[in-house]
C-alpha cells in the first residue's frame, strides 16, 4: 500500500533532506507533494535520483487527500496549516518547536520511545525533537537503562546549519572574507562565527540560559524520563553540519566502563568508536551524511559517584531532523496509524 504524502518547506535544507530520506529509504509512497510558504511555489525539487517535483503554494492546499504531511517551514507555518491539515485527516509530524512541548502531542525518537506515537491518534500531529534532543536522548537511552542516569551536565556544539542556509552562508562568506581582508559583518549570529566560538544558541532568558539551553532538558525529560535532571551549555561552532556534546552522567546504579559499552553497542541507531589511540573517536566532520549517533571517549567521571563521561556525534540535518522524522514515518506505518 503507498501513502500520499507532503512535504512542507520543501525548498528548505531540511525539506529537501526529508525528500532524499524518503527516497533513500523507500518509504511507501504512492504520491508525494512538495510545498512551500511565499514566493517559492513554481520552483522545483529533487526527489531520489530520477524525479522533479514541482512546489506547489501552502496557503491554498487541501491536505483531505493527503495521508501525512512533514512540515519543516517553521513555527509560523506549523501553528497556521499543521491544525488545517490534522482537522482534514491528514496526520502530521512537525520540526519546528510550535508543538514539542504541548502534553497531547508526542514528541519522538523512534529509539526512544517509539510506543508513545499511540498518544498522536487525539490530534494527529507529532513533533520532531530539536536536533540536540535527538543527539542526546540516543545515546543516553542504553545508558539510562542500564544505570539509571541522575544527573546529566552537557556541552552542545552546534552546527551553523541548526540555523538553517543563512547560518551556513554566513560562515562560508566570514571564512573567505577573512582570508580576503574583507570580513563581512555578523547578521545571522551575534559575534563573527568564522574561527570562533560563540556560547549562546537562541536568544537569552531571564534566568541568563538562552532558549536552547531551557529547552534541552524540557525535551529530554519528556522524551526519556520526566525525573531527569539536566543542565546545559550550548555553543554556536564553525562547522558546517554535525552536532556534537561532550557529556557527564551521574547514575543511581553502579555502572562499570565495560557494561555501558556493551549496553551502547547493542542499542540501536548508535555506532560506537573508541579506540585509545590518537584520532579513535568520532568528529562531525567524519559523520556528515551519516544515519547514526555516534559515541566515543567513554571514561569514567572520578568526581561523582557512579560517573561517567563520553562524547558523541550526529549529523544534525539528518538523524538531527530529516531521518528521525521519516522514521517517525515508518514506524507509524509499523504501528498501523496511518491506516
Amino acid at each position: 500500500m503507498g501513502y500520499k504524502l507532503a512535504v512542507v518547506g520543501a525548498t528548505g535544507t531540511v525539506g529537501r533532506e526529508i525528500l532524499k530520506t524518503l527516497a533513500e529509504r523507500n518509504f511507501p509512497a504512492e504520491d508525494v507533494v512538495a510545498l512551500s510558504t511565499g514566493r517559492a511555489g513554481g520552483q522545483e525539487v529533487s526527489f531520489g535520483e530520477d524525479r522533479v517535483l514541482r512546489v506547489k503554494g501552502l496557503e491554498g492546499f487541501d491536505f483531505g487527500d493527503t495521508d501525512l504531511a512533514f512540515f519543516s517551514a517553521g513555527a509560523a507555518a506549523a501553528a497556521a496549516h499543521a491544525p488545517r491539515a490534522a482537522a482534514a485527516g491528514c496526520a502530521v509530524i512537525d520540526d519546528s518547536p510550535r508543538f514539542r512541548m504541548e502534553p497531547d502531542v508526542p514528541l519522538i525518537v523512534p529509539e526512544v520511545n517509539a510506543a508513545a506515537l499511540k498518544g498522536m491518534r487525539r490530534r494527529r500531529v507529532v513533533a520532531n525533537p530539536d536536533a540536540a534532543s535527538i543527539l542526546l536522548a540516543v545515546a543516553l537511552k542504553p545508558l539510562h537503562a542500564a544505570g539509571r542516569a541522575r544527573r546529566v551536565v552537557a556541552t552542545v556544539c552546534q552546527a551553523v546549519s541548526g540555523a538553517g542556509k543563512e547560518g551556513m552562508d554566513e560562515l562560508w562568506a566570514q571564512t573567505r572574507g577573512i582570508y580576503v581582508n574583507e570580513a563581512p559583518p555578523a547578521e545571522q549570529f551575534p559575534k563573527q562565527i568564522a574561527f570562533n566560538l560563540i556560547p549562546q544558541v537562541d536568544v537569552f532568558q531571564d534566568d541568563g540560559t538562552t532558549a536552547a539551553e531551557a529547552t534541552l532538558p524540557l525535551e529530554m525529560r519528556k522524551i526519556l524520563d520526566p525525573d531527569l535532571a539536566l543542565v546545559a551549555t550550548c555553543l554556536r561552532v564553525p562547522v558546517f553540519i554535525g552536532h556534537a556534546a561532550a557529556v557527564t552522567v551521574e547514575f543511581e546504579r553502579p555502572l562499570a566502563e565495560k557494561a555501558a559499552w556493551a549496553a551502547l553497542r547493542e542499542a540501536p541507531g548508535i555506532t560506537v568508536l573508541d579506540r585509545r589511540e590518537e584520532g579513535g573517536y568520532p568528529s562531525p566532520a567524519e559523520i556528515a551524511g551519516e544515519d547514526a549517533v555516534f559515541v566515543g571517549r567513554l571514561r569514567r567521571d572520578p568526581t561523582v559517584p557512579n560517573g561517567l563521561a563520553f562524547w558523541c556525534v550526529a549529523d544534525n540535518l539528518r538523524k538531527g531532523a530529516a531521518l528521525n522524522a521519516v522514521q517517525i514515518a515508518e514506524e507509524m506505518v509499523a504501528q498501523k496509524l496511518l491506516d
